[in-house]
């Protein structure tokens, strides 16, 4: 079952029970925040993290805010201070903080603070397998993952990672929130495809904003 945007539909999409797309609400915002990704690369660059097993992730990783995602051979965790530099991760911006607060209130969880945000940048080709986000000590908040530039197909699983997941197109400025019964969804990116975007170019961007502690 592929999920097709529709310019008619309603701009908030329910996945289910916790779980929603708020179509184009980041939209106004989006030559904004990638003004604020680049600073952020400036001081803490773009790389390609390596799983505990080894496998080169396929997107580029860089975080923002108190806790910063991370993976090695050592495992997968948050850090308060990037391995590459040794120093803090830039501050989460005010503009990350507002709109994963109206975002989070729009799909049903009010009082949304994250203390984290894990930035991906896509090239065509480049994609993310199943998963689930486990690695937050709070998981009581939601996940806010804000879609920019390129059009991509997210893959929307179950609770079981044999569960096949649904597709579905997302484009720059949409807006995935899930939290209380799908917190623990699998999902994932499929392989992105060739393309140039006004605002990003050749990329797309994923901001994941959590709270982690």
């Amino acid at each position: 079952m592929t999920a097709i945007r529709d310019l008619f539909a309603e701009p908030v999409e329910r996945l289910g029970e916790g779980a929603a797309i708020l179509r184009g609400f980041a939209t106004d915002d989006a030559e904004s925040l990638m003004t604020s990704i680049r600073a952020i690369e400036k001081a803490a660059p773009f790389r390609h993290m390596v799983t505990p097993g080894g496998g080169r992730m396929s997107a580029a990783m860089t975080n923002c805010g108190a806790r910063g995602w991370v993976t090695d051979r050592k495992g997968y965790r948050y850090a308060p201070e990037d391995p590459e530099t040794g120093k803090s991760w830039p501050d989460l911006p005010p503009l990350f903080l507002d709109l994963a607060r109206r975002a989070a209130e729009a799909a049903g969880f009010p009082g949304f603070v994250p203390d984290g945000c894990l930035i991906n940048r896509y090239e065509p080709g480049a994609r993310m397998g199943l998963h689930q986000d486990k690695d937050e000590q709070d998981r009581t908040a939601p996940i806010v993952s804000v879609s920019l530039g390129l059009p991509v197909v997210f893959l929307w699983g179950g609770l079981a990672r044999r569960e096949r997941p649904i597709k579905i197109t997302l484009e720059n400025g949409d807006i995935a929130v899930w939290g209380g019964p799908s917190r623990l969804v699998y999902h994932g990116v499929a392989p992105l495809g060739d393309g140039e975007h006004p605002v990003t170019g050749r990329y797309r961007y994923n901001l994941t904003l959590r709270k982690a502690l």
